[in-house]
């Protein structure tokens, strides 16, 4: 037998968490037209035009509906695009983002 105490070794494994994901949300106003809004979400998020048509309608009857959750930057990126894509053709358009619970 040895004398030699053996001292069991720890590892710590570096913990990496999920980035924070944020939601897309469409904003009804009574001013943008419906067919455009649908030409957005189907350029910007590559929805079908079966699924635009369902957020458009959504946002439409709710006020508010959630387009996509992505992580922070590409949300950010994304709304800021659809709702510039609006300003340019004279819509009052909105994206806003706000982090998933």
């Amino acid at each position: 037998m040895s004398d030699a105490v053996t001292v069991p070794r720890t590892r710590t494994k570096p913990k990496t968490e999920r980035p924070k994901l944020h939601k897309v949300i469409l904003v009804n106003d009574d001013f943008t037209p419906r067919e455009f809004v649908v030409r957005v979400l189907e350029a910007e998020f590559r929805l079908s035009e079966d699924q635009a048509y369902r957020v458009m309608i959504t946002a439409h009857r709710r006020g508010v509906c959630v387009v996509a959750v992505f992580t922070k930057d590409v949300a950010e990126t994304k709304a800021t695009r659809a709702t510039d894509a609006g300003k340019r053709a004279g819509y009052p358009l909105l994206f806003t983002t706000e982090p998933e619970e």
